[in-house]
């Protein structure tokens, strides 16, 4: 497993990949938690891909990422994350809209709970995801950051 510390405009990001894709991107929260993660870009496409597209995401001239993904979850976890990678830029959906999507309308919760497991912050837009009532809720990376992404995804104004 490979990693690289990426600076965005949320704070620094820790981003891991093997060598069929990223594994994670998360948030880190405070100076005691910095990683002392080496710098292995070079080494790995995967990590200079996603470093390339989050610079351009975060720039507004991306709306679709590429880098390939390799996260490891258990077989509902993938399927909503898949669910996810699947909700346009600038478009928000609810967790029941989720579930329907991967064919389980009932199990808005366990969908709650998958997208919360979610390890690959951004790349699959979690943060997409409102309550039904159109309330931002449920971002592990904070409520601030999430509002942040929606306002620069031109879905918050």
């Amino acid at each position: 497993m490979d990693e690289t510390i990426y600076t965005s405009p949320l704070g620094q990001m820790i981003i891991s990949s093997n060598k069929e894709g990223l594994t994670g991107i998360n948030y880190q929260e405070s100076k005691e938690s910095q990683s002392t993660s080496t710098d292995n870009r070079a080494s790995n496409p995967h990590l200079e891909k996603a470093c390339e597209e989050l610079d351009l995401y975060f720039k507004g001239t991306l709306e679709h990422f590429k880098t390939p993904l390799a996260p490891e979850g258990t077989s509902f976890q993938r399927r909503v994350w898949n669910a996810l990678s699947e909700i346009p830029f600038g478009v928000t959906v609810s967790y029941g809209d989720i579930a329907e999507r991967i064919g389980t309308p009932k199990a808005y919760q366990a969908v709650g709970m998958a997208n919360n497991r979610n390890p690959i912050s951004i790349i699959v837009p979690c943060h997409r995801v409102i309550g039904r009532d159109g309330k931002l809720i449920g971002y592990g990376g904070g409520i601030w950051r999430k509002e942040w992404l929606l306002k620069h995804e031109g879905i918050l104004l």
